[in-house]
């Protein structure tokens, strides 16, 4: 890929555009405060020092979250990559994952944001496809394993009215669609970059063949050539390579799957936090097939009505108290990236593009 088509990926990246998820986002917040939150509900959440403290253990779970991404690409990288520069990526990544839907997300950029930090583009590319085979692998062992531990029923269905059935049924279709979806990328590149990375490439070109998908012929075969080089690369790691991968990997995940258990500790007795683990976890299994960027809106509305059995408040209550923990806990886990992103992406743009093309001429 050449310098005009990495400066043409990255230049979408405009501050402006974290408009769209926080008007998204805070347009339907608004909506649902205007239904279901009031003063009497407020009056549930008391603001003490053990709420602070809760509060300020969410923001250290998030940390901890991204600390294990930091870990992980260093160890993708060999540590070529200094602590900075991880940091860097990481931030970079995270802001094109909230500014684009989740359908999308940051990877196709992640490539260029990885080599501008002095990594070959061959490396870079292996480096990112590593990272998302990782962190969906993550999904297809977990999901099973706490829908066989919690149970479906408990996982689907709250004790708020209208969340019987009818919306147990609805969210077991769309965490099962997006179940498959993640199951068939894992097998896919799994496949690719384990087996027979060439097939792979064959099978792209098949089937963008097809008059629909004819105009992304090209990009797919650059994307089986991706996954060609990447195989010979990454091939040639050994086990523990992998297993520290992983476990950056599942320390990330993990960390940030408790958020809401720590933001509920800070105003609620919570009986059962493998349950809420439970289903943050399907929540964002969920948000794959949002259309929104960042799963602007569609977060908030699932998990402020799948934690409501967590709220031991009058069932009158519980959903404008739900609505508002889930308000706090996109504060922490979303809004930070848009406005860290904001922040550095201008810059890093001018240094690795305007600047790097002055000293060329």
């Amino acid at each position: 890929m050449s310098e005009d088509n990495h400066y043409e990926l990255v230049r979408r990246l405009k501050p402006q555009r974290i408009i769209i998820p926080i008007l998204i986002g805070l347009g339907v917040v608004a909506w649902l405060i205007s239904k279901e939150v009031s003063m009497d509900v407020l009056r549930h959440l008391h603001v003490n020092w053990w709420s602070v403290l809760w509060i300020f253990i969410a923001w250290c779970f998030m940390i901890g979250r991204d600390l294990g991404y930091m870990i992980r690409i260093r160890v993708l990288s060999e540590n070529d990559l200094t602590w900075k520069q991880a940091f860097r990526v990481i931030m970079l990544w995270e802001f094109t994952s909230a500014i684009t839907p989740s359908t999308v997300g940051g990877t196709a950029v992640a490539v260029v944001f990885v080599h501008k930090e002095g990594i070959s583009v061959g490396r870079s590319t292996s480096i990112v496809l590593a990272t998302s085979f990782l962190d969906e692998l993550y999904f297809v062992i977990m999901f099973p394993l706490i829908l066989l531990i919690v149970g479906k029923d408990v996982l689907f269905t709250t004790s708020l009215q209208g969340t019987g059935p009818a919306l147990l049924n609805n969210l077991i279709i769309v965490s099962a669609i997006s179940y498959i979806i993640i199951l068939a990328w894992v097998l896919f590149v799994g496949y690719g970059l384990f087996v027979d990375p060439g097939k792979i490439k064959e099978t792209l070109l098949y089937i963008f063949r097809l008059p629909v998908l004819r105009r992304w012929k090209m990009s797919a075969g650059k994307a089986g050539d991706d996954i060609i080089s990447s195989s010979l690369e990454l091939k040639k790691k050994p086990a523990g390579f992998w297993v520290k991968a992983f476990t950056a990997t599942f320390l990330s995940w993990t960390s940030r799957y408790f958020v809401i258990n720590a933001i509920l500790v800070a105003f609620f007795a919570v009986k059962d936090h493998l349950l809420i683990f439970a289903r943050q976890l399907v929540t964002w299994i969920m948000m794959i097939i949002s259309p929104t960027p960042g799963g602007s809106g569609f977060a908030e509305v699932i998990l402020g009505r799948y934690i409501t059995d967590a709220i031991p408040a009058d069932p009158a209550y519980a959903g404008g108290i739900a609505l508002a923990i889930t308000i706090i806990w996109r504060i922490i886990s979303y809004y930070p990236y848009l406005i860290i992103g904001a922040s550095i992406t201008p810059g890093w743009i001018q240094r690795k593009f305007v600047k790097h093309s002055s000293k060329k001429k």
